[in-house]
This record gives structure tokens, C-alpha cells and sequence, in this order.
């Protein structure tokens, strides 16, 4: 055990040979007595065969609770999110039906043998493309996240610690495996101006999403991207075709991408003024913050759930960087005043969700659970005060200070600045 923690390396956990029997008759499995095994009944799943497979699979149904939450339209245009289950969630990679969406005019039906992405602007000649086109293009993409800029926002927003379910907090956040075609090959075919800085990428929603993105990422590692986790986009997620900047803020990945003007200016348009651009405390502007900054969360235990025992449990939780691989991940359990580094779990990629783990036992007595990532640049999370000093009262956008769980002596789990 970590002195004055509650936290174990993991090597000291398994030499122990520590179970999660001591965490309490709610944990423990159930033991059988002799011969129990022999005498029992079998189910009727061992007894008949059971239903024909399905064309495209589902989950179980009784897995039906593992769903998005949603905050709805009302019959209105509006922007709408879902968010998600980031709490049942192991491991890197989240199911496509399960991955966040924010849009800001719903989900339109786009049919790809009319839809076109267009690139003009400053090039030696204007080019259009069907998803049909592309599909004939060399592909690259990898594991990547993708994160609202708004996620967490009301931990920025709120001068009290909200108590919403982790979902709600952080599930404008998931991991995929992102596949389509190099931004690059397409302008090199289009011929870039010398002049030409920046690049106004444009939705085919009915609200017409823009935003005006530098050359040099779109020239680096963006793509227009047909597939994720293997099969074709879905149409949430922007089918036929949407733009993804790995590590940069999600309204930046274009849905539904129908248009890329090459300039010499960004455009300021109405969303990329008004809701993506931070107020200093100064009260300057802080425009084009297009980096998700180094952040981690611990997913369980967290606010929402309840420890029912005392014993052991297996603290596990997320981090990730926009600008690379995420280094180290350290975890607390007393506010602070002491960190313990935790497991980092393979692979360990960048711009991509890292999963951390660390056994730990609660004795019963209050704790508060925090989670620190550093980045491979040194980036490393502020606390709350920190974050907050820095933006004007208010402020929602890029919230990446330490979380802090606080567990009661019930076990009960609250949110806590």
C-alpha cells in the first residue's frame, strides 16, 4: 500500500494475493458447496437452441440501459447533444451507437450519390468529389478522440459543483477509430496559392456549420473521413463524409462536409465568433483555441455511483491530450495532498483516450478521488482555481481542471471543486 493512501501499485496488489472477497458479501462471489455444481439445474439457454444471428448485430437486451443520454430538439432546429455512457465504458475505442453527437440543426438524411464536396477558393482549379470519388483514394486515419469543446462545461460555468451523473459531465467525449483520405492529397491536386493561410470548411446542414481552419493543420494530419470503426460513418456522425482534426475541439471535424474554400483569411463566422472563442479575465478574446487541452476523469468510482462496501475496488478512468500521447496519469485519494502514479493500459496513443487504472481500498472513511494527466510535452492539468482565474466569470469552453470525486462515509459519490 501507498503510505497515507488507500491506493496499491498493482505488482503489490497481486503479490499480496489480495481478492475483492474482502470487499463485502456485495462483491464476493457466491461459494457452492460440495457437489452443488454436478446437482444443479441448467437454464433453458442450455437446453434449446436459440434465435437465428441477426444481419446487423445488436447489443443484449439486457444490456438496454447502455444507452446515450439526450438532450432533445423539442420539434425545434436547435442545438442538440447526446452524451456518452463513458462510465460502462473499458478500454479506448467507443461503440459508433454510442458515440457523443452535438448538432446544431439535428441530423440531416444526406444521400451520397448527390451529395459533393467542393474545394475553390485560391487554387489553380476547383474540384468536386462524391463519396463515390474518394472511396477510390489512398486511406490513412488511426485511433483518435474526439471532445466538445463545451464538455464539462458546467464544472467551467457553475460557481457550484453540479451533481449530474458523470454522463452528463463528461460524455461529450468518445474514442474511435477514424479512416479516410488525407486533406493534403485533395488540395495538392486542387494547387494551393502560396498565398493561401486558412481554410473555411463548411456543413451541409440546414444551418450551414463553418469554421475557418489553418492550412497547416489541413496540410498535417486531417482527413476526410468515410469510416469510423470500420464501417461507413454513420449519419450522426457525418455521412457521406466529414472532416476530423485529430486533437483539436470536436466543431472543428465538420459533419456532413460539402466545402472547403481556400483563402488567405479565416471568416469569422456566427458559430466560430460567438460560441467557440473564450473571454479572458482581462475581457480580451481568446479566438481559434482549436487544441483540446491535457485532461483525465476518473470513470469509477464516480459521481452517480455509490461504494457499498468497504474493501477493494479497482479505480479506473480516462485521459487524453490534444497536442500528443498522454505520459503519466497520477490519482489521489485525499484532495492533493499526496499523488500515486497509476497503470497506464496499452496502447498508449497519441491525440487518442489513454485508459488508467489502480487498485485501491476504502476503509470507509471519507475520500476525495482526483486524477492528474500530463502530456508528452509537459502540458499537466490545473486545479479548479487556476482554471478559473483565468477566464472571465462565466466562462463554459475548454474546461480541463482536476476533477475531484468526494466520497462520503455512506459511500455515496458528489462532485467537488
Amino acid at each position: 500500500m501507498t503510505r497515507n493512501t488507500g491506493f496499491l501499485a498493482r505488482r503489490d496488489f497481486l503479490k499480496t494475493g489480495a481478492t475483492f472477497l474482502t470487499a463485502g458479501a456485495a462483491a464476493a462471489p457466491a461459494a457452492l458447496a460440495a457437489g452443488a455444481a454436478q446437482a444443479r439445474e441448467f437454464p433453458d439457454n442450455m437446453l434449446y437452441p436459440g434465435a437465428e444471428d441477426e444481419a446487423y448485430g445488436s447489443p443484449s437486451q439486457h444490456e438496454s440501459g447502455v444507452v446515450r443520454k439526450i438532450f432533445p430538439q423539442h420539434g425545434q432546429s436547435t442545438l442538440t447533444a447526446s452524451f456518452s455512457p463513458l462510465h460502462v465504458q473499458k478500454g479506448i475505442i467507443t461503440p459508433s451507437g454510442l458515440h457523443f453527437g452535438a448538432h446544431h440543426s439535428g441530423v440531416p438524411d444526406v444521400d451520397p450519390e448527390t451529395h459533393e464536396l467542393i474545394i475553390h477558393g485560391m487554387t489553380e482549379r476547383a474540384l468536386k468529389f462524391k463519396a463515390s470519388n474518394l472511396l477510390r483514394y489512398p486511406m490513412t486515419g488511426g485511433i483518435n478522440f474526439l471532445e466538445c469543446g463545451g464538455n464539462t462545461a458546467p464544472n467551467g460555468y457553475h460557481s457550484e459543483p453540479q451533481q449530474m451523473p458523470l454522463q452528463y459531465l463528461y460524455g461529450l467525449l468518445s474514442g474511435s477509430e477514424w479512416i479516410g483520405v488525407p486533406v493534403k492529397l485533395l488540395l495538392q491536386e486542387a494547387g494551393i496559392d502560396p498565398k493561401a493561410k486558412w481554410v473555411i470548411a463548411v456543413g451541409a446542414d440546414a444551418g450551414g456549420l463553418a469554421r475557418s481552419i489553418p492550412l497547416a493543420k489541413l496540410m498535417d494530419d486531417a482527413i476526410i473521413a468515410l469510416y469510423q470503426n470500420g464501417e461507413r460513418l454513420r449519419p450522426a456522425q457525418g455521412y457521406p463524409m466529414r472532416l476530423f482534426l485529430p486533437g483539436w475541439e470536436g466543431n472543428t471535424s465538420v459533419k456532413w462536409l460539402h466545402r472547403l474554400e481556400v483563402s488567405d483569411r479565416p471568416a469569422y463566422p456566427r458559430e466560430e465568433s460567438r460560441h467557440y472563442s473564450e473571454t479572458l479575465a482581462d475581457g480580451s478574446i481568446e479566438g481559434f483555441s482549436m487544441y483540446m487541452r491535457t485532461k483525465s476523469v476518473i470513470t469509477s468510482p464516480a459521481v452517480g455511483q455509490t461504494l457499498h462496501d468497504t474493501g477493494y475496488y479497482q479505480v479506473t478512468g480516462l485521459a487524453w491530450s490534444g497536442y500528443g500521447r498522454i505520459s503519466k496519469v497520477e490519482v489521489s485519494d485525499n484532495g492533493g495532498k499526496t499523488w500515486v502514479p497509476a497503470e497506464l493500459e496499452g496502447p498508449v496513443l497519441s491525440k487518442a483516450l489513454t485508459r488508467f487504472t489502480l487498485p485501491w481500498r476504502w476503509n470507509g472513511y471519507p475520500a476525495r478521488l482526483q486524477s492528474r494527466a500530463t502530456d508528452e510535452w509537459g502540458n499537466t492539468q490545473p486545479t479548479h482555481q487556476e482554471w478559473k482565474s483565468r477566464y472571465l466569470e462565466g466562462s463554459r469552453n475548454h474546461y480541463n481542471a482536476i476533477q475531484a470525486w468526494q466520497v462520503d462515509g455512506q459511500g455515496a459519490i458528489a462532485n467537488v471543486f
